[in-house]
């Protein structure tokens, strides 16, 4: 069994104290097509954090909204807007907590139902401090959302905890574990076990980006940790490194790293169709202009945003041996590769034309439509026998913006189309659905457009207006950040 779950926090402004024992009893793990199906319906859901939101009139105290899947996908069944207001939630609405700032789904107690995780790093910690930040659940239920709990609270003032999060069990016993990115820190909670920090390092407030998947090719259903990050002390550099679960040392172990390699989001994917869980680095650029190994391949595929894949061998030492490169000057890909485009600052993957290899959603949330600066785009790459570049160094995909013929909405500068991007298969008829945000839409107000089975045909748009959210015309920049299973 392979696990990959998919975590994007604060993909438009990015950039241990006692908690909550994550119970057991372990069970059977959600199948992929119901990792974020909360009410138990049969149906994916999909999250949208709203950190930005104003709730009982305290500014950016942040809200989540769960647009409830269903048989005309998306938003026909009614969404539910959560704060920490919520009777059960753990807290209280307050100036600045940015709750759901990161989400991710889960089934953290075991019920068989996924579970909404929820970053607040703003949060103020009874004896830690201001902006000590912490991380809640809010359990999914038959029919709905039910209470919720802390998973854990950042220690001291500024931990800011929660500023990115991803959730899986890394410690192979079953339960849900939740690694958790705050300031200058990647923490584990354990879900049967208590909270152990996993490295830490000077990142200049940047959230640190995670994802997880198979990357050491022991196929034990145990995930592995990835993560992206920028260091500035003693000077500025870059990283991404994975970890995997040390049975002998009862902790996470640091098997790979590439370094100088600055990112902007990660996903994790079998994009050749092995049995191995690839990585994608999304807007891979190089940092300090050392030229040491090339960490994001080619320096002209950058221009723009780069994606660098490094694929699985099935054993860690192997793992990113082979690589490839791609941009928007890459033969097949959609697009013209721009400076500022932003290409691949956002990601998900998921088998969308069912030919059992992954492929690669990618926001450019940069890219000029026209005359209409920073209007995004998002890119669908397929991948194929030898990954997403074919033998003779071609890409093969197909582009989405608001000014594709069925697509509704117009490309206008600033909506920053594809500034979030996940999938899920919302209609449930088996294959995969595109959900990408656009936080620029409507003067910042934000939207959600939801692209059936990766097709323009029979798309559609859901805005904090057309569901009824407060204070819809408000920069919300709804759409910013989102689940994926």
């Amino acid at each position: 069994m392979r696990i990959r779950t998919y975590a994007i926090a604060v993909t438009v402004a990015a950039a241990a104290t006692a908690g909550l024992t994550l119970a057991p009893p372990a069970i059977a793990a959600v199948p992929k097509a119901f990792v974020s199906d909360f009410d138990g319906d049969g149906f994916a859901d999909l999250v949208v954090g709203v950190p930005d939101g104003t709730v009982d009139g305290e500014a950016k105290a942040g809200y989540v909204n769960v647009v409830w899947g269903g048989p005309k996908g998306l938003g026909a069944s009614g969404n539910t807007r959560v704060t920490q207001a919520r009777p059960g939630m753990p807290g209280t609405p307050e100036k600045g907590d940015r709750f759901g700032a990161a989400v991710s789904a889960a089934d953290v107690n075991g019920d068989g139902r996924a579970d909404v995780v929820i970053g607040v790093p703003g949060e103020d910690v009874d004896g830690a401090g201001a902006d000590a930040g912490t991380v809640a659940v809010l359990y999914g239920v038959r029919g709905g959302l039910g209470t919720g709990a802390t998973i854990l609270n950042g220690p001291a003032s500024s931990a800011g905890y929660g500023k990115s999060l991803v959730a899986a069990d890394f410690t192979g016993d079953g339960t849900t574990d939740v690694a958790i990115g705050a300031t200058d820190k990647v923490v584990l909670k354990q879900g049967g076990g208590p909270a152990v920090t996993v490295f830490t390092g000077a990142m200049g407030g940047r959230a640190p980006v995670l994802a997880t998947g198979d990357f050491d090719g022991s196929d034990d259903g145990t995930a592995d940790l990835a993560v992206g990050y920028w260091s500035t002390a003693p000077f500025t550099q870059s990283h991404v490194r994975l970890w995997s679960w040390s049975a002998e040392e009862k902790s996470l172990a640091n098997f790979w790293n590439t370094d100088n390699a600055g990112i902007s989001a990660l996903a994790a994917g079998d994009f050749d169709g092995d049995g191995h869980d690839d990585l994608a680095l999304g807007e891979c650029r190089e940092i300090a202009d050392e030229n040491i190994d090339d960490p994001c391949g080619p320096e002209e595929l950058a221009k723009g945003g780069g994606i660098h894949i490094h694929y699985g061998a099935g054993i860690p030492w192997n793992f990113g041996y082979r690589q490839q490169t791609l941009n928007q000057d890459t033969a097949g890909v959609m697009g013209v590769a721009e400076t500022d485009d932003h290409f691949g600052a956002a990601l998900a993957a998921a088998d969308v034309n069912g030919d059992g290899r992954d492929d690669l959603i990618a926001g450019a949330p940069g890219e000029a439509i026209g005359s209409r600066a920073r209007a995004g785009a998002a890119t669908l790459l397929l991948g194929g026998p030898t990954g997403l570049v074919d033998a003779h160094g071609e890409a093969h995909s197909m582009g989405y913006q608001q000014n594709t013929p069925g697509v509704p909405g117009a490309a206008e500068a600033g909506d920053a189309f594809g500034g979030a991007v996940a999938t899920g298969d919302y209609d449930h008829d088996g294959t995969p659905d595109m959900a990408v945000g656009s936080p620029g839409e409507n003067t910042g107000s934000g939207g959600v457009w939801v692209l059936p089975a990766a097709s323009p045909d029979g798309s559609y748009v859901f805005t904090p207006g057309k569901l009824g959210l407060p204070s819809p015309s408000s920069a919300l920049k709804y759409g910013g950040t989102l689940t994926s299973d």
